[in-house]
């Protein structure tokens, strides 16, 4: 089954951000080196990436159970592949555009 397993939010100032999220909500964040905390509540998380190399939209990640199949399977419905697959703490991912140009990621947990 796929689902939204992952929202990545670009920010220009984590700390800012780790506060308003934590005041606003009332989430708590790890963090993972200088530019990227991440809740960690198993439900749909949310990261916060302020790397400036990184990507500058929201990046909805979609949990998948088989990620080769998943890239085969949007190569067929007629998006394209623009990171291949790469390892991160946690799994695998890839991102991606649809037929609208949005720019997902599909994601397999270790």
């Amino acid at each position: 089954m796929a689902r939204l397993e992952y929202l990545e939010l670009p920010v220009g100032d984590r700390a800012a951000a780790k506060h308003f999220y934590a005041e606003a909500f009332g989430w708590t964040f790890t963090d993972f080196g200088p530019d990227y905390a991440a809740t960690m509540s198993g439900d749909t998380d949310v990261g916060l990436d302020a790397a400036s190399n990184k990507v500058k939209a929201p990046l909805p990640v979609i949990r998948v159970d088989d990620l080769e199949v998943t890239l085969s399977a949007v190569e067929a419905a007629g998006g394209s592949i623009v990171v291949p697959i790469f390892a991160f703490p946690g799994g695998r991912r890839f991102h991606f555009r649809d037929v609208d140009g949005h720019g997902p990621a599909a994601m397999q947990a270790d």
